[in-house]
């Protein structure tokens, strides 16, 4: 939705929600992927997953966010939308190779693991990292970096909010 369209990648709790919404405040186009294009998936195929699969693997977290994906037809209009000098699309999929060349440029937001354990332990359990199954898949990403973008920026996100907005924004 954007002529220069960017994406604000992460492990969950590096900050993409906040930083999404401190780019709202400031005036600028922000697509909150996880709330907008999110749905859970086949990552091979894109096609959802019925009732069954879901009901099936509901305890299993690590399963739930392998097939956290981004809709892909919905993300490639609001690339191609150039009604905004920029927009920002944030949050994290799991089929991000599937869209990643519609951005000018990716940015992975990091932080240190005891602001991640910080922020992981103050969220309320039905936020995803508010359960210890979670925290341990979410922990276990952020020590291999598996699943987010390789040919990234990444962003020092232990910095206050303002600052880390200011950075990516330097880089845009």
């Amino acid at each position: 939705m954007g002529i220069k369209n960017y994406l604000i990648e992460g492990v969950s709790g590096t900050g993409k929600t906040a930083v999404a919404a401190e780019l709202q405040r400031r005036g600028h186009h922000v697509i909150h992927g996880d709330r907008e294009l999110a749905y859970k998936g086949d990552p091979k195929t894109g096609e959802p997953l019925d009732a069954y699969a879901l009901r099936k693997h509901i305890a299993d977290v690590a399963f739930g966010h392998r097939h956290h994906l981004w809709d892909v037809g919905k993300v490639k209009s609001l690339a191609a939308d150039r009604s905004h000098p920029i927009s920002f699309f944030c949050g994290g999929s799991r089929n991000f190779d599937r869209f990643i060349d519609l951005f000018d440029k990716i940015f992975v937001l990091n932080v240190d693991l005891d602001t991640l354990r910080h922020r992981l332990a103050s969220r309320p359990e039905d936020e995803f990292g508010g359960r210890p199954a979670e925290r341990d898949v979410i922990m276990r990403l952020h020590a291999t970096q598996e699943d987010v973008p390789k040919n990234a920026v990444t962003i020092d996100a232990t910095a206050p909010l303002a600052s880390v907005v200011d950075d990516i924004l330097s880089k845009c």
